[in-house]
């Protein structure tokens, strides 16, 4: 039986996670649960799976369970999560924090030798090199498209690879310009038309950040350089992501937009559990199109391979940059074509350096925060 930690087992992740333990309970047991602050669904989540240590990073959510389980070891902050992320006899940690608060319990996992199901793309976003350095088990990726290629790329050697091909759906705003885009509003880019995620991954889709991080993901993933990692349009959301070889023939993952089937992989593999997807018909998907990304209308993809390229803390500049872009969006405070404008200013001014550790990381991180402020500040 494998033993799991779930970091965000009250997201969309987590909770998809923690269906296929209640379906194949056989093969799983939950020990730790780490969450933010929905107290009130950790705790029937509490309830059904029993676990020996969970965490809120909530001070006051974390307390209210406290006064409900008084026999269960209930954490809140960093601290706790980190102590779910490395409980000793875990054996594998679903990495499912949404964001930048999801790295440093990922990266204390790595350091104690768990198996990551890596759905957190930031801690590879930010901390890529730091994280191979130090990764002593496998990282088996659980973005839908990481994990097609992850798929796709099993028994096939490294030099016969030509181009890694993720797949997007386009979002909402898909074929449009920028002209189109001046007076959307949070509410009109929160209606992804294939995927139910959270809010701040579902704006990374419409303005195709959310691809550019993953080619950053792919790259520390698997190896490849950034001209051998390419983005297509596909709006199906049934090709998940595909892998080019040398000698000009594609290998594709396909499967129906459901992310228990990338989670149910990466908690068997190398095994695959039975009926966890509804099945793939092809005859009634019908036909299956494929176009060129529009990254002059859609400039955070851009953004992404430019910081990727520029390499050190780069990419997490690019990332912090984003999570605040994403919020001043939501709440009003900035349109949505100003979204790649400024993270483009705030890479523009930083000097990358070299990550040796995970301070270097936080460091910039922070200055990218700082710096969005300071610009936002300017312009009242």
């Amino acid at each position: 039986m494998k033993r799991l930690s779930v970091l965000g087992s009250t997201g969309s992740i987590g909770r998809a996670t923690l269906d296929i333990v209640r379906r194949y309970p056989e093969r799983f047991s939950v020990k730790g649960l780490a969450a933010g602050s929905n107290d009130e669904l950790m705790t029937q989540q509490i309830e059904e799976f029993r676990p020996d240590v969970v965490a809120l990073m909530d001070e006051d959510s974390a307390q209210r369970l406290k006064i409900r389980f008084r026999e269960l070891e209930v954490l809140s902050g960093k601290e706790g999560l980190v102590r779910v992320a490395t409980l000793e006899e875990v054996d594998f940690v679903l990495s499912a924090i949404s964001g930048a608060s999801g790295l440093v319990p990922t990266y204390e996992a790595v350091r104690a030798g768990k198996t990551i199901g890596l759905a957190n793309k930031e801690t590879l976003v930010m901390a890529g090199d730091l994280i191979n350095r130090e990764a002593r088990a496998p990282i088996i990726p659980v973005d839908s498209e990481h994990s097609a290629l992850f798929q796709c790329l099993q028994g096939h050697r490294a030099e016969d690879v030509r181009k890694l091909i993720l797949t997007a759906s386009g979002g909402p705003f898909r074929g449009m310009k920028k002209e189109q885009l001046k007076n959307v509003t949070g509410e009109d880019a929160l209606r992804h038309p294939t995927w139910q995620m959270g809010r701040k991954i579902t704006i990374d889709s419409a303005t195709l950040m959310n691809k550019g991080l993953e080619v950053i993901e792919a790259h520390h993933l698997f190896g490849f350089k950034p001209e051998q990692i390419d983005v297509v349009i596909h709006h199906q959301s049934i090709v998940h992501s595909m892998v080019e070889f040398i000698d000009g023939s594609l290998i594709a993952q396909l499967s129906l937009p459901d992310m228990r089937g990338p989670i149910a992989y990466a908690l068997s593999y190398p095994e695959r559990l039975p009926e966890v997807l509804d099945r793939c018909s092809l005859s009634e998907l019908g036909t299956l199109s494929f176009e060129e990304p529009d990254m002059e209308t859609f400039s955070c993809l851009r953004l992404c391979y430019r910081a990727l390229r520029m390499g050190g803390t780069a990419p997490t500049v690019v990332n912090a940059a984003d999570e605040k872009a994403v919020e001043g969006f939501l709440e009003g405070f900035i349109g949505f074509n100003e979204i790649p404008v400024i993270i483009d200013e705030i890479l523009s001014l930083h000097q990358p350096k070299e990550v040796q550790s995970i301070e270097d990381v936080l460091e910039a991180d922070r200055w990218a925060r700082e710096k969005f402020d300071e610009l936002m500040e300017e312009r009242v």
